[in-house]
């Protein structure tokens, strides 16, 4: 929908009045847009209420609950019998909501280097979403048009039936909002995106250690379902090789009640469960690497002291280029690196 055009002279609102965002939300991040554009400077004067309600069809509340906001927050200023002007606050930092779907180690990683990547030049708060549409839902709802980004990991498996997650990312203005983990490949709008390609990932590591599992003939994919929400998409990768390499295989959801048998090569998502294969194993003849292989996923330095060969996205990289291409105004998409580390466990 094309953006309402001002009368000649006036200050041009971003403004669509059939978009979902709340019209008064959309007065102030317009504004607060154009500040940081340098479109609006210190001192420029602001449309009247009046004037703003007649030109764009608002109603006077709608305009005056946006300059309210704008003046509180501190980007503007009312002088009585004047009208309302610019007044940049003096953190001028860009505001960034970072709305993750759980809090682990490896999401740490990704947190600290994004930090790290935007320095002193934006303030970052974290919310979690717990896999949940609706929560997620509750979240951009209440901070829809106070920051100037919001990065996303849409990772939602939760009250699917109760919130539509992508209407609620469609109220987001695509300029504004930041894909980060996982690709919504077929959502319309382009957004600034940096993924892990979850299936083509794990196969493509797969292909890459083929020369170690020529001595197996049985591949177990152990990746838990239930509570944990991890990608389908790394069983259908891990079922295409194994059907391309001619192996037999099998997706198991834990480890527990494995029993080993010598010729099997294990990819183990969960730390628990590759500590119940490593303790199976010491308690059989069989060697780890020779009769018994394990591949796990995620590096960290436990899997290191241990020989552990490991398949990885790089968590580092993902935030910092994260980081990186949103102060370059980027909106690309960009593959986050995977690749895997050989050790002695294969």
């Amino acid at each position: 929908m094309a953006t309402i055009l001002p009368t000649q002279g006036m200050y041009k609102l971003q403004f669509k009045p059939f978009d979902k965002t709340p019209k008064y939300k959309q007065i102030v991040q317009s504004v607060i847009t154009d500040i940081e554009r340098g479109t609006l400077k210190k001192g420029d004067q602001l449309p009247s209420i009046s004037e703003l309600s007649a030109e764009y069809y608002l109603a006077r509340d709608t305009v005056e609950k946006a300059y309210r906001e704008l003046r509180e927050r501190g980007f503007c200023t009312s002088v009585q019998g004047k009208g309302y002007y610019v007044q940049a606050p003096d953190n001028n930092k860009i505001k960034i909501l970072l709305v993750f779907n759980k809090l682990s180690s490896y999401k740490k990683i990704i947190y600290y280097a994004f930090l790290q990547a935007l320095g002193d030049r934006a303030t970052v708060d974290l919310q979690i979403h717990h896999y949940s549409a609706s929560l997620f839902q509750e979240i951009i709802e209440k901070n829809l048009g106070k920051y100037n980004y919001y990065v996303v990991m849409p990772h939602f498996t939760q009250d699917l039936d109760k919130a539509d997650y992508r209407a609620v990312l469609n109220s987001i203005p695509a300029e504004e909002l930041v894909f980060l983990d996982k690709d919504l490949t077929d959502y319309k709008r382009d957004v600034l995106t940096v993924y892990q390609d979850f299936d083509k990932d794990i196969f493509t590591a797969l292909e890459g250690v083929q020369d170690l599992l020529e001595k197996y003939q049985k591949l177990v994919l152990v990746l838990p379902s239930v509570g944990n929400n991890y990608p389908v998409e790394i069983a259908w990768g891990f079922r295409t090789f194994c059907i391309n390499a001619g192996k037999e295989f099998a997706v198991k959801e834990h480890a527990l009640n494995e029993v080993l048998e010598p010729g099997t090569a294990y990819v183990v998502v969960e730390t628990t469960d590759l500590a119940e294969l490593i303790k199976k194993v010491r308690q059989t003849p069989y060697l780890l690497g020779r009769e018994i292989g394990i591949l796990s996923f995620n590096a960290s330095t436990l899997k290191e002291l241990l020989g552990i060969t490991v398949i990885t996205t790089d968590f580092e990289s993902m935030g910092r280029t994260a980081a990186e291409l949103l102060l370059d105004k980027q909106r690309v998409k960009v593959k986050n690196p995977f690749y895997t580390i050989r050790r002695g466990s294969l």
